[in-house]
């Protein structure tokens, strides 16, 4: 098994070490192996998609304004 060096904030590696007996290791690399899987689904809806690079963007606006809206920003 490969090694892999993070680098966080100093509070947060306090934090951690208060909890000794977790394995963050083991927390990381079930966090990143769920990433992957949503980044594996997305991929694969986003191959059998028929949107075009436009009709993308005009999602993104509506979706963008809806939220806008929601909070009150428009």
């Amino acid at each position: 098994m490969a090694n892999m060096t993070l680098t966080i904030p100093d509070d947060l590696r306090e934090e951690l070490q208060k909890h000794k007996t977790v394995n963050w290791s083991a927390v990381a690399r079930e966090a990143m192996q769920e990433q992957l899987r949503k980044i594996h689904i997305a991929n694969a809806i986003a191959r059998k998609s028929k949107l075009t690079k436009k009709d993308i963007e005009e999602l993104d606006k509506m979706v963008k304004k809806g939220i806008a809206k929601e909070h009150g920003l428009i």
